[in-house]
């Protein structure tokens, strides 16, 4: 018998749970941010990761190196 994965799993407190848990995770990624990205990355339809790229803007005068 065939079942098809893209199905959403029942909710129940391990699901409200977890999706908790992934909103602290973007919740710390965004703290602090002023420029940059948040990047989930999902696999078989679940979050696997949370990736936060910070930018830095530097002041418009040029900086010798």
């Amino acid at each position: 018998m065939d079942t098809d994965s893209s199905q959403p799993e029942p909710r129940g407190s391990d699901s409200r749970s977890n999706q908790s848990a992934l909103w602290q995770h973007v919740r710390e990624a965004l703290r602090g941010m002023q420029f940059g990205t948040v990047t989930l990355v999902v696999q078989d339809g679940r979050v696997i990761q949370v990736d936060r790229t910070e930018k830095r803007r530097l002041p418009r005068q040029a900086i010798d190196i």
